[in-house]
């Protein structure tokens, strides 16, 4: 069955809402004729459209425009079960329930209409496809109990089972191992001559195409770069890309120009190339189209020897090669010819491809021209047309648009991100002050009058002070891990405290003897009153401990925040047993200074 596609393209829309010119064309403007019971090959890297090719063919996705024609039929906006196509997918989706037997009948068994079949009938169709495959002895298997290379010869004699016009294979062999794929390549080409069913392989591995294709179709952004035989189009490349994309080991690349008809690779000339412009090309050799020669024109540098039995390859970099080394693949007997670091190479015509230095379009001269010649002439005599694509591509240029105005959006949200957090940071004050700054609050704070504290106290927020925290204080910490320490002399003993800014909580005394109780206190509008305490005792500041001496107190340490004023915490530890119990004393919140209530004395050390 001739399959033709006429100016297919595939565009998917975009996701983005607000920029709708960024859908994507995955095919481009597609014209190919396959030819009756031929293999065909599309062949490109990921992303090139290959696979939505064949899925458009299948009928899975509908195109956005352009037609398809099985022989005479148009069948573009056909079903797909009413196509007659037998389509093997990348991981076999074959039925894990059903044995080999069922999966193979499961296309039979849903035809419908004047196609169905008896049940002898198509019993009879799985057992011939499963001996062409050669699986037919693990028809009672299911696919968990075979290998991967017994489990895609079932996914294709299911597809052939039904005697299909057009076989779709969509990388069939990326999911095998290496020797098992070398197997499985050479039983897909030979099911498909003895069957002699057009077939469609799409495939990256550019060794698989050329091993097994009649024709190759190279493709690069949905659109056609090339197509032709295997062979013709490794020997024959219509542009850099084509030349790069096929070849093990790659072609190597060479910056170069043309003079008066001499091709030079850096200050070395190479090459007589009569008929050329004078311009700056690429300058791409084969591994294969070295020789080596003492008295070689290209003088090259030599990292290693890599021995291949048969052949030898010479790794070597040179200051005009574009590639990280220059692969050059001579014969195993030459290899005593090598000696010292460095090597010169003669080089064979047919093996050197020049290309336009702007365009990469493919600069012929000499004998490649003639060959090329013979090259369309029988294409065109086998009812090919010889296609092949130069200049830039549609998506290039999108991709180029693109590079360039990503990076200007980008630039536009980090401004407006930075300049968001500048705000923030202008709104938010720090959350701790400079040991200093804070070493002096503290030291006001202890020698503040009434009158000041009571200011400070009308300026804060007030803050709820909940019974779990002051049982939280009372288990607090020892002055060790403050940050801050006042001098003692900023807190004389023997003077009565200074009013109270905010809350206080005073904390139980440790041993046994002396019993007290958790002080509560909600913040005041207006300072507290002053809690009066014996001669004996020591003027509570900002989060103090007991001193071991009773001349020189322990400092007092506290923390204090620019933004707002921090809740004095007091606590007193008795070293010795008090006297009398303390009782717990608790405030409220009073317009009025409240009350003095004397307390009891609390000696200490």
């Amino acid at each position: 069955m001739k399959v033709v596609l006429e100016n297919l393209t595939k565009i998917f829309p975009s996701r983005n809402k607000k920029d709708k010119n960024a859908e994507v064309i995955a095919v481009n403007d597609f014209n190919l004729e396959i030819p009756d019971g031929k293999l065909i090959g599309l062949l490109g890297p990921s992303g090139c459209g290959k696979s939505t090719t064949l899925y458009m063919i299948s009928g899975l996705q509908e195109p956005s425009s352009g037609k398809i024609f099985f022989g005479e039929d148009d069948v573009t906006k056909l079903s797909p079960e009413n196509r007659g196509i037998g389509l093997v997918f990348q991981n076999y989706a074959l039925y894990p329930h059903m044995t080999v037997q069922q999966n193979i009948l499961f296309p039979l068994q849903n035809l419908k209409g004047e196609n169905r079949l008896s049940k002898e009938e198509m019993l009879k169709r799985a057992n011939e496809a499963a001996k062409l495959v050669q699986i037919n002895e693990y028809m009672n298997r299911k696919p968990s109990e075979l290998s991967g290379g017994q489990q895609q010869r079932v996914a294709i004699a299911r597809a052939l089972v039904k005697m299909p016009r057009v076989l779709l294979l969509d990388e069939p062999l990326s999911n095998l191992d290496a020797r098992l794929r070398l197997q499985t390549r050479e039983e897909i080409r030979r099911i498909q001559r003895s069957t002699q069913i057009t077939t469609i392989f799409v495939t990256h591995d550019q060794e698989e195409a050329m091993s097994i294709s009649d024709y190759i179709v190279v493709m690069k952004l949905g659109v056609i770069m090339q197509t032709g035989k295997p062979q013709h189009v490794y020997d024959d490349p219509a542009n850099l890309f084509v030349a790069k994309f096929l070849g093990a080991p790659p072609i190597n690349l060479f910056s170069g120009r043309v003079e008066k008809g001499k091709l030079y690779i850096g200050d070395e000339q190479v090459l007589d190339v009569k008929g050329v412009e004078d311009q700056e090309v690429y300058v791409g050799i084969r591994p294969e189209g070295f020789i080596l020669d003492k008295k070689g024109k290209l003088t090259c540098s030599v990292s290693g020897i890599d021995v291949m039995g048969r052949d030898v390859s010479v790794v070597s970099t040179s200051e005009s090669s574009l590639n990280p080394v220059v692969r050059s693949i001579i014969s195993a007997d030459e290899m005593g010819n090598i000696a010292g670091n460095v090597v010169k190479f003669n080089l064979k015509e047919h093996k050197v491809l020049i290309f336009n230095k702007e365009t990469e379009e493919r600069v012929r001269f000499g004998s490649q021209i003639a060959f090329h010649e013979e090259i369309v002439a029988e294409m065109a005599a086998e009812g090919q047309a010889y296609v092949n694509h130069n200049g830039p591509l549609p998506r290039e240029a999108d991709d180029k648009v693109k590079e360039n105005v990503v990076p200007e959006q980008k630039k536009g949200i980090i401004a407006k991100c930075l300049s968001l957090f500048k705000k923030k940071d202008k709104a938010e004050k720090p959350a701790d002050a400079p040991a200093e700054d804070t070493a002096e609050v503290v030291a006001d704070a202890v020698a503040t009058p009434a009158e000041a504290t009571a200011e400070a106290v009308t300026e804060a927020k007030p803050e709820e002070v909940k019974e779990e925290e002051a049982v939280a204080v009372a288990e607090a910490a020892p002055a060790e891990d403050v940050k801050e320490e006042v001098p003692a002399e900023a807190a004389p003993a023997k003077k009565p405290a200074a009013k109270k800014t905010t809350a206080t909580k005073s904390t139980a005394a440790k041993k046994p003897a002396a019993k007290s109780t958790t002080a509560k206190t909600t913040t005041a509008k207006k300072p507290a009153a002053k809690a009066e305490t014996s001669a004996e005792a020591k003027p509570a500041a900002a989060k103090t401990t007991a001193a071991k001496k009773p001349a020189a107190a322990k400092p007092a340490t506290t923390k204090s925040t620019t933004a707002k004023p921090a809740a004095a915490k007091t606590s007193t530890a008795a070293k010795k047993p008090a006297a009398a119990k303390t009782t717990a004393a608790k405030t409220t919140t009073a317009k009025k200074p409240a009350a003095k209530k004397p307390a009891a004395t609390d000696k200490t050390e």
